[in-house]
């Protein structure tokens, strides 16, 4: 996989691709990283990147010709990247979507600064319009390393498949509640269960703790999973949901 960034700011997601299991994927040749500064692109002497939109109003546009030439410059491959731009008009960005992306060869990210970027480039250039969340942040940097973080973790081989098998998400619920040393932390100790060392046990226990923590903070999960979830997903919802209404109820 590999991610070409368009950024007038390249420093903020240079040091993303410098750390921690990203920069282990990128020495192993798991993941390619380019960066590509907007700014390289203009041609006059303040290296102007915005202007005023036309109509009028608050803010300013981010120009079309150094950015259409930026994303020239990364297109020029025999691979065809899909081209992404970061905006909160976007369509939702979830698990299932960071799965599609995941198995992408090559993502170009536009990051947005300003008002916006000019509609043509985004007629013109742009497969996807992604939005990370229903709120609207100044850098796309930020956006763009949200989307880069959630996929490339999925692409083969960056970390263990096992791992990626009980997240939050993973089968439509929330992850289970995790313990490590020591046994009491402020007199409250880790559930015995997992210190039994019954594997079944544990995986109940882990099973009911995610139904249980997806129910009381994400409920639209539980009814949007309800037809995808094995019998015995449903049958725990069932009696969580059952007891809560009693003890609702007062009996």
């Amino acid at each position: 996989m590999k991610y070409t960034v368009l950024t007038l700011f390249p420093e903020i997601t240079d040091a993303f691709f410098a750390n921690s299991i990203m920069a282990k994927a990128i020495k192993r040749g798991i993941i390619e990283y380019q960066a590509i500064n907007i700014r390289d692109f203009t041609t006059d002497k303040h290296k102007t990147c915005d202007d005023a939109p036309y109509g009028g109003g608050p803010g300013m546009l981010m120009l079309p010709e150094p950015l259409a030439k930026a994303i020239d410059f990364a297109n020029c491959a025999e691979s065809t990247p899909r081209v992404i731009y970061l905006s909160p008009s976007g369509r939702q960005f979830n698990q299932e979507l960071a799965k599609e992306l995941a198995a992408e060869q090559e993502l170009i990210l536009i990051c947005g600064r300003y008002e916006g970027i000019d509609q043509r480039i985004i007629d013109k250039y742009v497969d996807d319009e992604i939005s990370i969340g229903d709120y609207v942040l100044s850098s796309g940097e930020v956006a763009a390393l949200a989307v880069i973080d959630a996929t490339y973790r999925l692409v083969d081989s960056v970390i263990c498949a096992e791992s990626l098998t009980e997240e939050s998400f993973s089968s439509g619920l929330l992850e289970y509640p995790q313990f490590t040393r020591p046994e009491v932390f402020d007199t409250m100790r880790v559930p015995e269960v997992l210190l039994s060392g019954h594997h079944e046990q544990i995986r109940l226990w882990r099973l009911e703790k995610r139904v249980e923590k997806t129910l009381n903070q994400r409920p639209d999960l539980i009814q949007r999973g309800r037809e995808l979830f094995n019998k015995e997903i449903n049958g725990i919802i069932d009696r969580i949901t059952g007891e809560n209404n009693e003890r609702n109820s007062g009996h």
